[in-house]
Formats: structure tokens, sequence, C-alpha cells
């Protein structure tokens, strides 16, 4: 599939004809990246000559990782080796016409390699620079590498994941990467709107560690008057949970009176929706050790998927599914989630199409993350490179 056919097109989006240039690796970067991809924006993913380090994840996917397919959709790909002159100098005229820059690298790397904000923005002063760092731009961490579960950990999300009294515990699923991406994308974007009034571009700065405590920052609340040991769960005692039933597990919410009556009367259990001790979700909290084992007693009288129907729009619910569940779950069809894309290593296979619904500018189609160096051609001679010159590049091994 050539570049061409693999541009934004069709329905145009919020950021269609913004072009990113995405020098990230991992998930925080290049996740931020591919939502703006998702948006309408042409994003132009550029590696060095090892590739980005996601592409060499475990994955049961062969020549490919399922975690690089999954972070990198609809993105044109360039490798680049910017530690040689060329490389750097191709990379400068792409700087030059593109409205965005993301990449991942500690503080004093882009200052070594030449391509820090200060330098980059004398070329383009409308560049919106992104830099995604571990621990932000000061302070004594600052060039230290940053990852999501070393954020987790140091940031106090696994010990509050651990059971009481017990060790801390990693929330798997790269959930600072993905919030940071988040960041990442919602970043771009108002430096953008704001550019369309000023004029000018700027540097916008998104660290895994302020990922990390933006994430908690219902926790993150301390009064002058409290002590340091304090309650800062927002978990509701043990009722609001995943619990087992005869067949499967089921997480039940049930905090707020309605519910929690719709809960009692469905399961049989009256007696304690009349019980003056159980009526409010602290008091529930209290009480957890006598409700627990009579609720769990009721559920195994029916399967997950059976209590779900039973609860219906009374009890919120959902029974424990897996992943592969979602490709055919009847609601993630009907909001047309899981798009069809055809990969030149990989084949035919099915992944998420978009984040983000726009009434009047939905958007293009997205399409397979590129393999390694897949338009690198076609985006140099986009700049006026001759196919000579992208040859002799090709030959020094500054482009794959």
């Amino acid at each position: 599939m050539s570049a061409s056919s693999r541009r934004p097109d069709g329905a145009r989006g919020p950021l269609s004809g913004i072009r990113v240039l995405d020098l990230s690796a991992y998930i925080a970067g290049p996740y931020g990246c591919s939502l703006l991809a998702d948006q309408g924006a042409e994003v132009i993913k550029i590696e060095p000559p090892a590739g980005d380090n996601l592409r060499k994840y475990p994955s049961t996917l062969e020549r490919e990782s399922r975690a690089f397919l999954g972070v990198n959709r609809s993105k044109l790909g360039l490798a680049l080796d910017l530690k040689q002159p060329e490389g750097l100098a191709a990379l400068k005229a792409l700087v030059a016409r593109a409205d965005v820059l993301v990449h991942n690298f500690r503080p004093s790397v882009p200052v070594r390699l030449g391509i820090d904000y200060e330098q980059l923005k004398l070329l383009n002063p409308r560049l919106i620079y992104c830099a995604v760092t571990g621990y932000g731009e000061t302070g004594p961490l600052k060039d230290k590498a940053g990852y999501d579960q070393v954020l987790q950990t140091m940031t106090g999300m696994c010990a509050m994941q651990g059971k009481s009294g017990g060790p801390p515990e990693v929330l798997y699923g790269s959930v600072v990467d993905y919030y940071a991406a988040a960041l990442v994308a919602g970043g771009v974007a108002s430096a953008l709107f704001e550019r369309e009034r000023s004029g000018e571009g700027q540097y916008v700065g998104v660290s895994l560690l302020r990922s990390a405590l933006t994430m908690q920052s219902a926790r993150l609340v301390w009064a002058d008057s409290e002590p340091r040991e304090v309650g800062r769960d927002m978990r509701s005692g043990g009722i609001t949970g995943i619990h087992p039933t005869r067949e499967g597990y089921l997480y039940i919410s049930a905090n707020t009176p309605h519910f929690w009556q719709a809960l009692c009367r469905k399961t049989g259990l009256d007696a304690l929706a009349a019980d003056p001790r159980f009526d409010t979700v602290r008091k529930r909290a209290l009480h957890v050790d006598e409700i627990v084992p009579q609720l769990h007693a009721a559920l195994q009288a029916k399967s997950a998927l059976e209590w779900e129907a039973l609860f219906g729009e009374e009890v919120p619910c959902a029974a424990a599914r897996t992943v592969e569940d979602m490709f055919e779950d009847p609601q993630v069809l009907a909001e047309d989630m899981i798009a069809t894309y055809e990969h030149p290593v990989v084949g035919r296979y099915r992944g998420l199409k978009r984040s983000i619904r726009f009434g009047r500018t939905p958007g293009p189609e997205p399409f397979a993350a590129p393999t390694f160096g897949q338009d690198s051609e076609q985006v140099l001679s986009e700049q006026g490179m001759s196919s000579e010159d992208i040859e002799a590049l090709r030959a020094k091994r500054v482009i794959e």
C-alpha cells in the first residue's frame, strides 16, 4: 500500500491539514499521536535505525508486535538516523513544514541531537513542540528514564491497589502511559487552538509523573488538620466490587440508596435493605464482613451473565469478560468502534477504530500502523528530494 493511499482522506476531521512528526517510542507519545491522527492530522512516525523498541515487545504475532500495531494506527512510517548529518538535515526540512513535533527523549537528549525547542522554533516559529518525559523538565529526576509501572510504584498507585496489609500491586494495562497519551493529544490540540489566535507555536510538556498524579486528583487532597495516615481510598467498603457467582464473576456498583435497595430486592436480601445499620455507604462499609458473605451466598443462585440480565438497568453491573469478547460485543459494534485493517506483514486484523466522535467532522478512516520505514521514500520525495538523493541516503543507511 502506497503512502498516498494510506494518507488521511475522505471525511475531514477537526485536525485535517495538520502535520505531526512523531519521534516518540513506546506508548504515551505514539498513542497521543494516533489520537491526533484519528482527528484527521497527518502523522509521520520517525524511527531510529533500530526502530521503536515497542516493535520488539513479546507478541504471538510473527514479525510484528501487537502492542506496536495497537498504538501506531493511521501513521506514515519514516526510518531516519538523526545522528548522521544528512538525517538531521532531512528532519529539519520536515520541521520547517510541520505543525507539531512530539518526542519522548530525556531533557538532555534533544539538545545533544540539535532538535531542542529553542533550535527548532528558529526554523518554524509556528511549531507546537511536545516533549513527553518521565519526571518533567526540572528537578533532580529530570534526566531519569521514566516508565509506566515505575511511576505507578513511585506515586502510590501500587500501594493503593494492593490489599490491606498486603504488598503493593501493579495496575496492568499501561494506565499511566495511556492517560499521558490523552494529555498529549489534549495539550497539542489546545496549543494549536491558541496558535490560531497568536500565530505562534509553543512548547508543550507532558510527563508520566504529572499523568500519574493527575489520575489520583481525588486522592491527592490533604487538609491541614489531617494526619499523614488518612483514608484516601474511594472504594465503597467491599459491596461495590467484583463478586463470584455460580459461574463467572460479576462487578456490582450499589452505592446509592436506589441501587442498594434494588440489589437487595433482586437477590432476595430484603432484610438487609430494611436494616437501618446498612442504609448508607459508610454504614455498609463498617459492616462489610456481615453483608458480603450473605451477598456471595445469594449470588450462587445464578451465573454472572444471568445476574447481569436480571439486574438490567436497576443495578449497575457487568459480567467479567475477556478483551476478545469485545470484538463481537453488540454495544461495541453498534458504536462502530472496531475497524478491519490490512497490513503488509500481519495481513488482515481487527482493532480499535477511533476514540472520539465528531458529528460534523468525523475524520478519515483509520489505516494500519506502518512497517519499519514503509513510507520513507514517499515522505522525502514530497519534500522535494530527488530519487537519486534518496538512494544515496539509503546507501549510507541514513534512511531505511
